[in-house]
């Protein structure tokens, strides 16, 4: 199971794909994708899949005959993303835990996941399940954000929502954003028995067509949304002001920063 805060559910999926998919996770899926199909694996288990953004883009760039896949915990995530597919095109959803993992030892060539293992409250327990899971040879690909220095909307975001609530602010952005060192990254994979990890820096610039659908997006898209009407917050009022704060720090452009993990199995 996921923390708490890692419960997109609701209204959260809808929000979530349409006004922060193209902003912040687009372009990084294309990238995880590429080094996927740089692979050539036969098949490839995705994990923590959400609404199926990285999931098309693997599937655009493997071969129709590697089998992939989707998996998310929560299903209101998968039943958004299998919309992105037709009925006859070769992928699987499931319903999975990250840490416990209903597929059999050396199931598959390779595993991906995009900006999902921050949420996972076991980290080492779910490398455990992935290195089982995987094929000798095989490899665990996924991302996870650099810090609010090189994402500088999640910080302004999360500024934004603090001022209404400055004896108890929503702690969210601090969740996602918090997991980056890779040295522990990296033993935490030795340790769950990979052979070796490496990583790569990725940094982009998203346009910001509109502050406000961002800023939708920032509030309604993630589990942020429950934090606020738990603390009898005003979303509306807090999306406007959080939209302020995005134009007037980034306005029509931002940076974002992945760090790219890449563990092998021996």
């Amino acid at each position: 199971m996921t923390d708490d805060a890692a419960k997109f559910v609701g209204s959260i999926p809808e929000h979530y794909d349409r006004y922060l998919g193209p902003r912040i996770f687009a372009d990084f899926a294309q990238d995880l994708a590429a080094r996927l199909s740089q692979q050539d694996p036969k098949s490839v288990l995705e994990l923590a899949a959400g609404t199926g953004i990285v999931s098309r883009a693997i599937r655009d760039a493997l071969p129709g005959n590697c089998e992939l896949v989707a998996t998310d915990l929560n299903e209101p995530m998968l039943e958004a993303a299998r919309e992105k597919f037709q009925d006859a095109e070769p992928i699987q959803f499931r319903q999975a835990d990250a840490m416990a993992l209903p597929f059999s030892d050396e199931s598959f060539d390779a595993l991906a996941c995009q900006f999902g293992v921050m949420f996972f409250p076991d980290k080492l327990e779910s490398y455990v399940e992935a290195h089982r899971v995987l094929k000798p040879g095989g490899r665990y690909i996924f991302s996870v954000w650099d810090s609010w220095t090189y994402n500088p909307f999640a910080q302004l975001a999360h500024e934004a929502v603090a001022d209404f609530f400055p004896a108890n602010p929503p702690g969210f952005y601090k969740v996602p954003f918090g997991y980056r060192d890779t040295d522990t990254i990296s033993a935490s994979l030795l340790e769950a028995g990979f052979a070796k990890a490496s990583h790569d820096v990725v940094s982009i610039d998203s346009a910001i067509p509109s502050s406000s659908d961002f800023a939708t997006g920032l509030v309604f898209g993630n589990p942020l949304f429950d934090e606020i009407i738990a603390r009898n917050g005003n979303p509306d009022e807090i999306r406007l002001a959080v939209s302020a704060a995005i134009e007037a720090g980034l306005g029509d452009k931002m940076p974002l920063q992945a760090i790219v993990i890449t563990a092998e199995k021996g």
